[in-house]
C-alpha cells in the first residue's frame, strides 16, 4: 500500500510540474526591441512580473527587422517602430501585423546654433533636412505644421525636392545625410534632426526651436502583435502597464525628456493618414 501511495504521489507531482511548466510557458511573452528601448522594457518587465507575466526581452541589431521576427513567430510582440513604418512593412511584405497600443514619440526637431526662435527664420534661410525619403518627408511635414511651407496635395509621407507646393519664404532646403545634420548646422542656418541623432550629438528635445507632437500620428510608436493575437488578454495587460502614468514618468526621466509618452486609443490612431492631408 505504501508503495502504491508513493507511486500515486509521484504521478500527482509529475502532473503538477507539467501544469506549472505550461502555465509558465503561457505567461511568458517574447518582446522584440532595439537596444534604445532596453531600459524602458526592463522597467516594464519588473512591473509585469508582479502580475505573473514573464517578459523575455529579445534585442535585435539594426541589421535585422523585429517585424520579420514577429511575422515568423520568433517573438510575440515588438516595440521599436512608428505607425508609418509598420504600414510600409505590411505593404512590402504582404503581412498583417497590427498595433495593439501606443508607446512614445521620439520627435524630430528643428535646431540651430545661431538662432533661437521661428521669428529668426528669414527669407532664403538654409535649412538642412535628412535626405532619406521617409525622414525628408517628415521634416517637410514639421515645417508645414508651423506654417513655413506647404507640401503637395498628393503627399503621402516621402519627401523630395518636388514635394513642396508653396515656399513663401523661399527657404533653401538642403538634403544631407541624416547622421551629419548636427554638423551641418555650422554651415546652415537651421537643421531638422532625428531624435536619436540629436541625442548622440548632445542635443535635447528642449533645445529644439520646434518639434513634433502627438498631432504627428504617423510617427507615434506602437506595440505590435500578429493580427490573431490582438485580443490576447496577457498582451493587453502589457500595454496597460506601459501606458501607466508611473511608466510615463520613468520614460521622461530616463530619456531626459527626449521621448514623449503617448496614450492614444487605437481608433484615433487609425486616422493617422489624415495627418498628411493637413
Amino acid at each position: 500500500m505504501r508503495k502504491l501511495n508513493n507511486i500515486l504521489g509521484l504521478i500527482a507531482l509529475l502532473f503538477l510540474l507539467v501544469a506549472c511548466a505550461k502555465a509558465d510557458e503561457k505567461d511568458t511573452v517574447k518582446v522584440g526591441i532595439r537596444s534604445s528601448e532596453l531600459k524602458t522594457w526592463e522597467y516594464i518587465k519588473e512591473r509585469a512580473a508582479k502580475e505573473d507575466i514573464n517578459l523575455d526581452l529579445v534585442t535585435f541589431s539594426a541589421q535585422y527587422d523585429p517585424n520579420q521576427a514577429l511575422s515568423e513567430g520568433e517573438v510575440d510582440i515588438n516595440a521599436f517602430q512608428h505607425v508609418a513604418y509598420l504600414n510600409l512593412f505590411n505593404t512590402n511584405n504582404d503581412t498583417d501585423l497590427q498595433a495593439i497600443g501606443t508607446t512614445i514619440m521620439a520627435p524630430i526637431g528643428l535646431y540651430s546654433n545661431k538662432y533661437k526662435s521661428l521669428d529668426d527664420i528669414k527669407e532664403g534661410a538654409k535649412i538642412a533636412v535628412p535626405n532619406d525619403p521617409s525622414n525628408w518627408g517628415r521634416a517637410l511635414m514639421l515645417l508645414q505644421e508651423y506654417g513655413l511651407l506647404t507640401v503637395t496635395d498628393n503627399f503621402v509621407g516621402n519627401g523630395g525636392e518636388d514635394r513642396i507646393k508653396d515656399n513663401p519664404k523661399k527657404l533653401n532646403i538642403l538634403p544631407v545625410d541624416g547622421a551629419t545634420t548636427p554638423r551641418v548646422m555650422e554651415d546652415a542656418d537651421f537643421a531638422v534632426i532625428n531624435n536619436g541623432v540629436a541625442v548622440e550629438a548632445g542635443l535635447l528635445l528642449k533645445d529644439a526651436i520646434i518639434h513634433e507632437n502627438e498631432t504627428a500620428k504617423p510617427f507615434i510608436n506602437v506595440i505590435v502583435a500578429r493580427s490573431e493575437d490582438m485580443d490576447n488578454e496577457t498582451l493587453k495587460k502589457i500595454v496597460a502597464i506601459y501606458q501607466r502614468e508611473e511608466t510615463a514618468n520613468f520614460i521622461k526621466d530616463v530619456s531626459n525628456g527626449n521621448y514623449i509618452p503617448v496614450k492614444m486609443p487605437l481608433d484615433e490612431l487609425a486616422t493617422w493618414k489624415e495627418f498628411y492631408l493637413h
